[in-house]
C-alpha cells in the first residue's frame, strides 16, 4: 500500500549521493539532455535500453546528476539477496517477480507508486538487448500500461557505452572487468530526451499498448542515435560474452 504522497527514503538519497564518488572510477561518465523541474518529483516513467548488467548503477549516478531519484523496478532476486535486498527494500525499489503468479501485481503496484508521486525507472525490453547491432529491440508493453493506468509522463533515457564496463556474464571473472575498467575507465554516456506523446491512439486497449510500446522504444532509440553517430552499425567495442537474438529485432535507424 503506497503512502499518499512518496519520500525519498534517506537510504537512498545516500546510495545516489554515492554513486556519483563510485561510478568515476570504472568510467568517464557524459550525461546530457534534462528531466524539467516539474517532473523531477513525480510521477514520472523513466524507460531505459539496457546493454550491460552495470547499467543500474551507472543510472544511479546519472539520475543523481540530472536530479531525479527513481525507483527501480528490478527482478525479485535482488530482493533476496543478503545485503543487495536489504538495500533494494530500504530504498523502496518495485520487486518483480518473474515467471511466478506474484507477477501479476507487479504492474498495480507501480501504478500506485506512480500515483503516489513516484518516479520509476523501468527497462521497456525486459532485459538486456540481445540485438546483434545493439540498438533497442521490441518491448514489452508494461511500461505502456503503467502510464495509462496512473496518467505520468514518460521520457525515455539512452545509455551507450556501458557494455564496455561490465560483460553479459557478470557476475563471472566480475573482479577482472571492474580492474579492466578501472584502469581504461570508457566513456559511457547517458541521455535523457523530451517526453515520448502517447495521445491519439487507437484501437482496443491491447493496440492503444502496442502502440504507446513501439512509440516508446522508438524515442529511446532516437535519442540513443546521437550518442553512437560515428559506429551506427556495429559497435567499437564488442562484448564477445553477448549472445545474439533475432527474434524482438525491430528496424534499425537509416545510416547516412
Amino acid at each position: 500500500m503506497e503512502e499518499a504522497t512518496w519520500r525519498v527514503p534517506v537510504v537512498w538519497r545516500v546510495l545516489l549521493r554515492l554513486s556519483r564518488l563510485l561510478v568515476p572510477l570504472i568510467c568517464r561518465l557524459r550525461v546530457s539532455g534534462r528531466v524539467p523541474v516539474e517532473l523531477r518529483h513525480g510521477p514520472l516513467i523513466l524507460a531505459a535500453n539496457h546493454v550491460s548488467p552495470v547499467d543500474p548503477v551507472i543510472m544511479t549516478a546519472a539520475c543523481s546528476i540530472a536530479g531525479v531519484a527513481p525507483r527501480f523496478m528490478a527482478t525479485g532476486g535482488l530482493f533476496d539477496a543478503p545485503i543487495a535486498g536489504a538495500a533494494m527494500r530500504a530504498s523502496g525499489h518495485l520487486r518483480v517477480d518473474r515467471h511466478t503468479a506474484q507477477v501479476a501485481e507487479a504492474l498495480p503496484n507501480a501504478a500506485a507508486a506512480l500515483r503516489a508521486g513516484s518516479v520509476i525507472l523501468v527497462y521497456p525490453e525486459g532485459r538486456i538487448g540481445l540485438d546483434p547491432w545493439m540498438w533497442p529491440e521490441r518491448g514489452k508493453t508494461g511500461v505502456a500500461r503503467m502510464a495509462a493506468l496512473s496518467g505520468a509522463p514518460v521520457i525515455p533515457v539512452a545509455q551507450w557505452g556501458s557494455h564496455a564496463v561490465l560483460p553479459y556474464t557478470s557476475p563471472k571473472d566480475v573482479v577482472r572487468a571492474v580492474l579492466r575498467a578501472m584502469v581504461h575507465r570508457p566513456v559511457v554516456q547517458v541521455r535523457f530526451g523530451e517526453p515520448v506523446d502517447l495521445a491519439e491512439l487507437s484501437g482496443t486497449a491491447g493496440a492503444q499498448a502496442m502502440r504507446a510500446t513501439d512509440r516508446i522504444v522508438q524515442a529511446i532509440t532516437d535519442t540513443l542515435a546521437p550518442l553512437r553517430e560515428d559506429e551506427p552499425e556495429m559497435p567499437r567495442f564488442v562484448d564477445r560474452t553477448r549472445p545474439v537474438d533475432m527474434s524482438r529485432v525491430r528496424r534499425r535507424p537509416r545510416v547516412p
